[in-house]
């Protein structure tokens, strides 16, 4: 059985119906906050609950005595952890969010691991550790040691954490570098449903840095993918690790980091333009300057992934975004004349 937490959320929904697909006995974990509409995160619930394999659990990851209790009840065999605050621009105004459930959270989670002798834990950390890194593509080997924004910190230290559970109580883990996340049933407050929701309503969309951002945009079913391979790999020792040498990806511990990204990095206005051809309508630019806590540009190396799990995301961005945009259109019954 697995434990798949912030199950309501965009990867976490998606990662746990492939799972349930597969025949797995799935307990999905979520808090259901307001972050964004929770409509969207029980519509999502409805379509997991049609799967007799699937358990949910109401259940803040923050909530140790919670958490505690429901690894000794269940005894999952492994555990997806996706759970987490998301956003970067939002911990510039709610930092507290961020300690209580990606720090506090994650280590509840490791707790449960350790205590329970779960198998293997694979957890999501994010393209955003790279920070102030501009040497491209972002390889696992590169520092991180030099976050942009609190989101981005609390990542980081989700990976010093599960590596010191690694090297001390043998709690494999493996930390999964997301790059930019999109697809059908996203989040509202990320930019391809903002500029959709925008276009199709015929208002100007904010565009920072005048649109001169490059990102690694990476569909669902890719990064859902390759969840499900590292999952089904446990993490193992490095017999080869040198500490005078120290590869950051690896250890002596049974601890690995990947990077998921598509490898095939897109100009934010080209992005804009794939959408326009895909909603058969033109976009409306409010340029704007470079905000706080963001990057100019993301690019993952994903070799090591690829060596590993036998995979590398391969879903172009047109593809990408014209299932998005059905679904978008069916979801919220957009007519064709809109």
């Amino acid at each position: 059985m697995i434990f798949v937490t912030g199950t309501a959320g965009f990867i976490g929904f998606h990662v746990a119906k492939r799972l349930l697909e597969r025949g797995d006995d799935v307990v999905g974990i979520d808090n259901l906050n307001d972050y964004y509409d929770p409509a969207l995160k029980h519509a999502r619930l409805e379509m997991l609950r049609k799967f007799a394999r699937f358990e949910f659990v109401l259940a803040d990851v923050g909530d140790r005595a919670a958490i505690a209790e429901l690894f000794a009840r269940k005894k999952p065999e492994r555990v997806v952890h996706l759970a987490a605050q998301a956003g970067v621009r939002y911990s510039l105004t709610n930092p507290h969010a961020y300690t209580e459930s990606n720090i506090t959270g994650f280590l509840n989670i490791l707790e449960g691991c350790r205590h329970h002798g779960v198998a293997h834990l694979a957890y999501a950390s994010s393209s955003s550790v790279y920070g102030a890194n501009t040497r491209q593509p972002f390889s696992e080997q590169d520092n991180v040691d030099h976050p942009v924004s609190l989101y981005a910190a609390t990542k980081k230290a989700n990976e010093l954490m599960a590596h010191t559970y690694a090297h001390l109580f043998g709690v494999a883990s493996t930390g999964l570098r997301f790059f930019t996340v999109y697809g059908p049933w996203g989040r509202p407050d990320m930019a391809l449903f903002r500029f959709t929701k925008g276009i199709l309503a015929g208002e100007p969309i904010p565009v920072f840095n005048e649109g001169k951002m490059i990102r690694d945009f990476t569909y669902i079913d890719d990064i859902v993918e390759g969840v499900i391979r590292v999952l089904d790999r446990r993490a193992e020792p490095d017999s080869d690790w040198n500490g005078a040498d120290p590869n950051p990806a690896r250890s002596s511990a049974p601890y690995r980091i990947f990077n998921i990204g598509n490898n095939r990095p897109v100009l934010l206005l080209d992005f804009i333009t794939a959408l326009e051809r895909a909603l058969g309508k033109k976009a409306q630019l409010d340029l704007l300057p470079m905000q706080p806590g963001d990057v100019v540009s993301t690019q993952a190396d994903v070799s090591a992934l690829e060596e590993a799990a036998g995979f590398r995301p391969s879903t172009t961005i047109d593809e990408g975004i014209a299932r998005f945009v059905a679904w978008y259109k069916d979801y919220f019954q957009v007519s064709e004349t809109t």
